[in-house]
């Protein structure tokens, strides 16, 4: 999808969100469209209804950075959404999004072992390193008998997306698959909004898009969200149950890289089964497809 197509996607889906009540403005009567006109937001926003449907139709090129804030206001984006707006405004004015540099190759990482290490030196939790595409490039030990559900037999890396919406076994494995699907969505949606060009990403929206209706149902959503931290419910095949707090982290000298720490809260019986499963799971053990940081 073009730039200017994910900006009038964009726009027109958050305007359809916002109801004249939350706004604050009379309903009134004979409302032809979902959530606000037109001529409501421009008005919030304190902009001419014909600059603002300029800017709905995609031509958000040259937009100021006070413009933009306001539409946001008008339109009660979070701030997840604020970014995402300003992001596609960069990328349609050819600028780095976000502060962050174009992003190297993730091959680059092969030359770093001590990122490796630093997984490894993990024990009592699951570690792993992921692209913005979702591929799982290293895990440490817990991490790898965790996840062993998206290591097979085949050759490529493993990606959390393709299991997530065409494995019917991550089903099984995430008991809120509906929650998980929408979250995997939102996130991957900001990072097409931060790095557009990216042909890893590209391809990936294609692929799952042909492959699975509930993945176009929510790209076309156009939600957006960031993980940071948070709960999540798991349904390991060896261990059963496993509800686990999550951190991620940046990882600055590979930007674009992220690592992802799952733990337990001591003393819990998550805490204990992670500890049996680690137990259960050969040292030395090393999934087909992964690559070595």
């Amino acid at each position: 999808m073009s730039n200017r197509a994910e900006v009038r996607e964009f726009l027109m889906t958050r305007r359809a969100k916002l109801t004249p009540e939350r706004a604050g403005i009379p309903a009134g009567g004979n409302r032809r469209v979902a959530g606000l006109r037109r001529s409501e937001v421009a008005d919030l926003a304190g902009v001419s209804v014909e600059y603002y449907a300029k800017l709905e139709r995609g031509a958000i090129s040259g937009a100021s950075a006070p413009v933009l804030d306001a539409i946001s206001t008008a339109l009660q984006l979070d701030e997840t959404e604020r970014a995402h707006l300003l992001d596609l405004a960069r990328a349609a004015d050819g600028i780095p999004t976000s502060g962050r540099a174009r992003r190297r190759a993730t091959r680059a990482a092969a030359a770093r072992p001590s990122l490796q290490w630093v997984l490894d030196s993990v024990r009592d939790a699951v570690a792993f390193v992921r692209n913005p595409q979702g591929d799982l490039l290293a895990a440490n030990h817990l991490g790898r008998a965790f996840y062993s559900p998206l290591f097979g037999a085949g050759g490529r890396t493993p990606n959390l997306l393709r299991f997530q919406f065409l494995d019917p076994v991550s089903r099984e494995f995430y008991p809120d698959w509906e929650l998980f699907a929408g979250m995997c969505v939102a996130q991957l949606r900001a990072e097409a909004g931060r790095d557009p060009h990216d042909p890893g990403l590209q391809g990936l929206v294609g692929e799952l898009s042909t492959r699975s209706e509930t993945f176009r149902r929510l790209w076309g959503a156009h939600d957006v969200r960031t993980h940071g931290t948070g709960t999540k419910r798991f349904q390991h095949p060896e261990v059963g149950e496993l509800v686990l707090a999550y951190e991620e982290l940046a990882i600055t000298a590979e930007p674009g890289l992220t690592m992802l720490i799952y733990s337990a809260e001591p003393g819990s019986p998550s805490a204990e089964r992670l500890r049996i499963l680690a137990s259960w799971a050969p040292e030395d053990r090393r999934a087909a497809g992964e690559r070595t940081l």
